[in-house]
């Protein structure tokens, strides 16, 4: 099985680590202000099946997007895990094809992800706009990801997921990978049927595959029957081959552990066939990051 989405870091790395704790997306985060090594990433995965992983940026100042790849390409090298990359590029200055070449050498590398998603609540809002995906600038750099292979991981709300669709549009060759199946906060009946309307037209686009992860981030817990809801839509929605499982830790650390929150994403898809399963679990993320 693979994690098609966790983090490592170091907080000295982080700015939104460091200083007085502020109100997050995720509520209070103290117990995760601090290291979060690849070594005690392995020993949370212990005995749950998990046997490769992929990394997914964790915010490292902009200006060291090659430090934090770096990093962890030589966490990789040394201890083996994880076993693939996505690291951060800002897509909304200049031109980014010098620094895609650039960052060919770095053999985990599998594609990038720029938070794009903006809130009329502020604490959900990380773009200083919610149109900042629908600048031409960013489709046409994130089109020359097709060139090297490179895969873009794609976070946004069903507000914006129009302006996702258009951009999945302008780069047909590129792969998106929908950040937490559309990152659903409104669970209201209203929120559903929105959510539902624009997952269903994103998932035309048939170069978008999501993620089935971070389903505690607006609830703050495990929630065995909401992660089945969540996961019986996205599945009908998107076919499993085009759904993956990722864990979202150590976020998910602050309300669960990983046996727990496997258990319970393995539950939600006990209904499925074996081969969906494997999908989910295993051959969606190995066919889109390349994990071999």
């Amino acid at each position: 099985m693979i994690d098609a989405h966790h983090h490592i870091w170091r907080q000295t790395d982080l700015p939104w680590l460091l200083g007085p704790e502020r109100p997050r997306i995720f509520g209070p985060y103290a117990a995760i202000k601090r290291d979060y090594p690849v070594e005690e990433y392995c020993a949370d995965i212990k005995g749950t099946g998990i046997k490769k992983s992929v990394y997914v940026q964790a915010n490292w100042a902009p200006n060291w997007f090659r430090d934090e790849i770096a990093w962890v390409q030589s966490v990789a090298d040394g201890i083996g895990w994880p076993h693939a990359i996505v690291g951060f590029l800002d897509f909304t200055k200049g031109d980014v094809a010098p620094v895609l070449e650039s960052l060919r050498d770095y053999s985990l590398l599998r594609g990038f992800r720029q938070q794009f998603h903006w809130h009329e609540n502020p604490l959900y809002r990380f773009a200083p706009d919610r149109r900042q995906l629908a600048a031409p600038r960013v489709a046409e750099n994130i089109g020359k990801l097709a060139g090297h292979g490179f895969t873009f991981d794609l976070q946004v709300f069903s507000g914006q997921m129009a302006d996702a669709a258009t951009l999945a549009d302008a780069c047909p060759d590129v792969t998106f990978v929908l950040q937490h199946a559309g990152m659903l906060e409104d669970q209201s009946q209203a929120g559903w049927k929105a959510w539902r309307a624009a997952m269903t037209d994103l998932a035309k686009r048939k170069n978008v595959v999501t993620k089935l992860s971070a389903f505690g981030t607006f609830i703050h817990r495990n929630d065995p029957d909401f992660i089945a809801d969540i996961v019986k839509e996205t599945v009908s929605i998107f076919g499993a081959d085009r759904c993956m499982f990722g864990s979202n830790f150590p976020i998910e650390k602050l309300w669960t552990n990983y046996p727990d929150l496997i258990g319970t994403f393995k539950k939600a898809t006990a209904n499925l066939t074996k081969k969906q399963r494997v999908q989910i679990f295993n051959d969606t993320a190995a066919r889109v990051y390349r994990v071999e």
